[in-house]
């Protein structure tokens, strides 16, 4: 099995930016525990993160040549202005898992808008670096689903 996590805008910066927020936690170590879990677990996790919505386009376009299974991003900023990448998760019909460290419902108000939710296969918001590990999990089971 094949995933591919995305990253979006800023998430480079986790465990010096608004920790209050977004914890301690570095992207370097949520990836360090989603590759220990993935390696139990036998499934293949391929990483990027970039601050640049082409790039993730670029990367969720390459996602089917690659023979990716499920996609799970965390759009970041994204999240609320991005109908080019929602477009292009669209374009490839790869089941997607949407992950947010912080519980964005509680949060501003122009961060209601959500241009992913509707169309991933699940959210899953508010649980910090844990929310990475369950989307592997559920991926896992979507891809169970996919293969029966």
């Amino acid at each position: 099995m094949k995933i591919l996590l995305l990253n979006g805008p800023n998430l480079n910066l986790l465990g010096t930016r608004e920790t209050t927020i977004y914890g301690a936690t570095s992207l370097g170590d949520i990836e360090a525990r989603v590759r220990n879990k993935a390696l139990a677990v036998g499934c293949e996790v391929e990483f990027f993160q970039s601050n640049h919505e082409g790039e993730l386009i670029e990367k969720v376009q390459a996602a089917s040549r690659q023979e990716i299974d499920v996609i799970i991003i965390n759009p970041g900023g994204y999240t609320h202005t991005s109908v080019a990448l929602r477009d292009a998760l669209l374009a490839v019909g790869i089941p997607f898992i949407e992950v947010h460290l912080s519980r964005v419902a509680a949060r501003e108000g122009f961060r209601q808008v959500n241009y992913f939710s509707d169309i991933a296969s699940g959210t899953i918001s508010g649980l910090g670096p844990l929310g990475y590990e369950l989307a592997l999990e559920a991926a896992r089971t979507l891809y169970g689903k996919k293969a029966q």
